[in-house]
């Protein structure tokens, strides 16, 4: 399963900016899609999360700013971010969570997959 990301760019402060996520190959089943971030000098942190059943989790220093959304039918999950902060600026990563075909209609085995990342630069 290969995903790639999307939509990156420098934008100022309060600008708005959409990230998108495409998802391709096989698979059985994704349990759920998420958007992390990487600063310069720290950790990967889990910015938003949609489950399979449309279960939403969303970091607290985004939440009400940013909203994460998946099309099944295109295969894409979104990260629409709004009032955009210089501490905004990171690598933004695309994250899937499933299952890899199985027999018949089983599923297989987990997988977890990472897209390339895309450079979110907020100035202020």
């Amino acid at each position: 399963v290969q995903l790639q990301a999307s939509g990156g760019g420098l934008v100022q402060a309060g600008a708005s900016l959409r990230l998108s996520c495409a998802i391709s190959g096989s698979y059985h089943s994704i349990d759920s899609m998420a958007w992390y971030r990487q600063a310069p000098g720290k950790e990967r942190e889990l910015v938003a999360r949609i489950s399979s059943a449309g279960d939403l989790k969303h970091a607290a220093d985004v939440e009400g700013r940013f909203t994460i959304t998946r099309d099944t039918a295109k295969k894409t999950c979104d990260l629409h971010m709004n009032s955009l902060k210089p501490e905004d600026t990171a690598v933004y990563y695309c994250n899937a969570v499933g299952f890899l075909p199985g027999r018949g209609w089983s599923p297989g085995r987990s997988f977890t997959s990472w897209g390339q990342g895309t450079q979110v630069t907020v100035s202020s």
